[in-house]
């Protein structure tokens, strides 16, 4: 399972602090672990600080999560992500939350805006950041398709 998101995120032990009253890990701290991703976009697509400088940033516009499984106190979490799609304005990423096992006990799905912050609307990307994405994406591609229904969607480029 692991090869088919290629970036690996830190794992987790889940800690009493992050369990809930029905003795599993609560929603708010596996979207904190799915946060994660965002060191992925920061490191391999460029929204890093000096991209924030130069007046660009990203927003969320959609989040989609699902729990096929419960994590339990000292259980480790292993996150897992991919860039699944990209155009000159938006980028789709996946992630899954894997147990010791590799089963997906977690599934994350983000669109995310390119946003020129002096209009703090949604813009297109610089070319070479588009091209960078783009190449990541075909690198991810090869690494199969992810093994349940994708349920966001962003328009395809065209070629």
């Amino acid at each position: 399972m692991k090869e088919i998101f290629p970036y690996e995120g830190r794992s987790v032990t889940v800690t009493q602090d992050m369990c809930d009253f029905n003795g599993h890990m609560n929603v708010n701290h596996i979207k904190a672990v799915f946060e994660q991703g965002w060191e992925f976009g920061s490191k391999e697509f460029g929204f890093d600080d000096n991209y924030f400088k130069e007046g660009f940033s990203s927003f969320t516009l959609e989040d989609n999560y699902r729990f096929a499984k419960e994590f339990l106190l000292d259980q480790v979490i292993y996150p897992r992500f991919k860039l699944f799609n990209v155009n000159e304005k938006l980028f789709h990423m996946i992630g899954v939350l894997l147990d010791s096992e590799e089963n997906i006990c977690a599934m994350y799905e983000t669109i995310e805006g390119h946003i020129d912050m002096n209009l703090r609307k949604i813009a297109p990307m610089k070319s070479s950041m588009l091209e960078n994405m783009l190449d990541i994406k075909k690198s991810h591609d090869a690494c199969g398709e992810p093994p349940y229904d994708i349920r966001l969607k962003i328009r395809e480029l065209k070629n």
